[in-house]
């Protein structure tokens, strides 16, 4: 059986569907903490396990013996560390196959906050002695072109990255990684630094921005707390936009900006270029 934690998040649901294209949906489980959510699925077939990353205990009942896991990062900052080993003791309590685990690019090497509990998790992960996988990945295109529209209507994209750059990929490149990974054999005790074949600076992207829209749009770079002040301003949560600036800064030291060509590799294809996941955002 092939099990993907998170499914219903926005990389989850497109690994489910990759999975889909795949193998037989008898094959496939979700472990989600909503039956509700995860319906469609049901629908079609897969097993739907109903679990809680904070109720230990919930866990105990979300692997057999031989199960392919997919533990996909979840997206409660700051507490991810309990939740994660969690999920791995009951892996390991099961005796699964396989434990693939969603962390960062760099692991141990990345010097931004965000990375702190990814690497923490790989080390729970080895610790185990369970067959494993890190698909490290790299920043999601979206994490911008969700964006997109409120740029162009500015006129600027703001950040603090200076001239640093990002190797990005959009989340379906991710999933397709982690498909090919479930589905795929000899990957064990791998470990995958993902991330987009061209990295890119953010007055790049203004400028893909503005040869999309056809209106201009040029790239402002702020000092840190200014940047702060003008997520918080837009909306973003406080707390969110300090991750969000921490990453800025190590995207300024280069961080983010290898590109190895283990994504392409995996998913057998070039990584979706920048100007297509800025067009298909401002197409919406």
């Amino acid at each position: 059986m092939i099990v993907v934690t998170g499914a219903t998040g926005q990389l989850g649901r497109l690994v489910v569907e990759g999975l889909l294209a795949e193998v037989p949906a008898e094959r496939i489980a979700v472990a989600v903490r909503s039956a509700e959510k995860a319906a469609d699925w049901a629908a079609r077939g897969v097993e739907v396990r109903v679990v809680d990353y904070d109720r230990p205990e919930t866990l105990a009942a979300a692997f057999t013996a031989g199960d392919r896991v997919l533990l996909i990062s979840g997206n409660e900052i700051g507490k991810r560390e309990p939740q994660h080993r969690a999920v791995v003791e009951a892996a390991k309590a099961a005796e699964v196959g396989l434990l693939a685990y969603t962390g960062v690019l760099g692991g141990d090497e990345a010097s931004f906050t965000l990375a702190d509990e990814h690497k923490a998790t790989e080390a729970v992960i080895r610790e185990s002695g369970l067959p494993f996988v890190f698909l490290r990945n790299g920043w999601y295109t979206e994490n911008y072109t969700a964006q997109a529209a409120g740029a162009v209507a500015r006129g600027e994209v703001v950040g603090s990255s200076r001239d640093g750059r990002v190797a990005s990929a959009p989340r379906a490149d991710y999933a397709d990684a982690a498909v090919a990974v479930l589905t795929g054999e000899g990957h064990e005790n791998a470990v995958y630094e993902l991330s987009g074949d061209v990295a890119w600076t953010l007055a790049e992207y203004a400028a893909a921005l503005a040869a999309q829209a056809g209106t201009p749009v040029a790239y402002r770079d702020v000092p840190p707390a200014e940047h702060h002040e003008v997520l918080v301003g837009a909306g973003m949560p406080a707390g969110f936009a300090e991750v969000f600036v921490d990453v800025d800064q190590a995207i300024a030291r280069g961080d983010l900006a290898r590109a190895n060509g283990d994504l392409a590799r995996l998913i057998g294809r070039p990584t979706v270029p920048l100007a297509d996941t800025v067009k298909a955002a401002l197409s919406v």
